[in-house]
């Protein structure tokens, strides 16, 4: 008899967890589909686990195998071949499935607005996946309540007129460095995204944490290879609670580099910390990693912030101070190369302006052309 009640207790178990699977896995996503369609919102059908993940996969490989057209800037399309296509065929907002999570995607513009608003606080922002939460952490990007406006408060300082100012001289001497490592190398070809991707790090680095670039070079690599293997992993499934028994390969190694960055990052600021102590300093400083130092020993409990916050902020900063900028400056760079026209436009404004000087905040505001650029 008690053999037999527990196999009945074991079956029951196994029957609950497989109906609770099915629920999540198939029932509601049909039902999701089904009340959305009804409110006129359509949508590429719902897959049994997957939901249109393959799909997507499948079209930004055969987008990116095709050589670029240079002619055209219309790289939407290239770019997310399945929100362009998907667009067209069930109108500006359509519902996709990533794996049984339903995604509503909006591309109307006035929706999109109250959205970005949220005066009301009624749209709540999104859960990272395990790796890009080990990439950003849990810094202001997706931060809401009392915590956002403490992070917010601190990012703040960072943009005043006056600290933008101070930092001119800063990126001034990144330039220069730049440019002399160019005319080393006149005849020989550059890779302008990797040039761009060094000045840009170079100048967060100087302007926000007080360092050089060799300083901060190790964890601007170990960002880039996390951010990688968060790309490569950005449309895989997770089965809640699965890496608790098994990890693959790149969760092992996001696992690694997450932690070798919060080491680096801590050292960075332990070495601040210490110049203060030895009375090589006056204070924390007036840079971004001041700010956090000096958050993180408020004698006020309600405005403090841990070291996890402070290494939060800082892998949100490096990563969307550079990679944000490096993009932008890469891509007006390859534009000007096409179209010279503007390059001579811009390049006569800066003459005009500037001379053989170096550029200053009150010229730069009148910079009209490249501005424009």
């Amino acid at each position: 008899m008690i053999i037999i009640s527990l196999s009945t207790g074991v079956c029951i178990v196994l029957l609950v967890a497989l109906i609770g699977f099915l629920h999540k896995v198939w029932w509601t996503p049909i039902r999701i589909q089904n009340v959305m369609r009804l409110q006129g919102i359509k949508g590429p059908a719902y897959r049994l686990l997957h939901g249109n993940t393959k799909e997507i996969i499948q079209m930004r490989e055969e987008s990116i195998s095709n050589a670029m057209d240079f002619s055209s800037h219309d790289v939407f399309q290239r770019i997310m071949p399945h929100i362009h296509a998907w667009k067209k065929l069930y109108g500006k907002n359509y519902l996709i499935w990533h794996g049984p999570q339903a995604q509503l995607v909006v591309t109307e513009s006035e929706l999109i607005k109250e959205i970005l608003n949220n005066k009301d606080g009624k749209y709540l922002k999104g859960k990272l996946d395990v790796i890009s939460k080990k990439l950003i952490g849990e810094g202001i990007i997706f931060t809401e309540g009392e915590k956002w406006l403490k992070l917010r408060k601190i990012a703040n300082h960072a943009f005043y007129a006056e600290s933008l100012k101070g930092m001119i001289p800063a990126m001034i001497a990144s330039v220069e460095t730049m440019l002399e490592r160019w005319r080393q190398n006149e005849e020989k070809e550059i890779d302008v995204y990797k040039e761009s991707r060094l000045l840009t790090a170079e100048v967060i680095s100087r302007t926000a944490f007080g360092s050089s670039y060799l300083e901060g070079e190790n964890i601007f690599d170990m960002l880039t290879k996390l951010g990688m293997i968060a790309a490569r992993n950005d449309f895989r499934i997770r089965f809640p609670g699965m890496e608790k028994f098994f990890k693959l390969r790149d969760d092992l190694e996001s696992d690694k580099i997450e932690q070798a960055i919060r080491e680096s990052i801590i050292g960075m600021i332990d070495k601040r910390a210490e110049k203060m102590r030895r009375g090589e300093e006056n204070n924390y400083g007036s840079d971004f990693l001041g700010s956090l130092i000096k958050a993180n020993h408020d004698p006020d409990e309600k405005n403090r912030i841990s070291i996890d916050d402070m290494a939060d902020e800082c892998k949100t900063f490096y990563l969307a101070g550079q990679e944000t900028t490096n993009g932008v400056l890469a891509w007006s760079i390859f534009l000007l190369a096409i179209h010279k026209d503007w390059q001579e436009k811009a390049r006569k404004e800066v003459i005009e302006l500037f001379g053989h000087e170096n550029p200053n905040s009150e010229g730069i505001a009148r910079l009209k052309t490249v501005s424009i650029i």
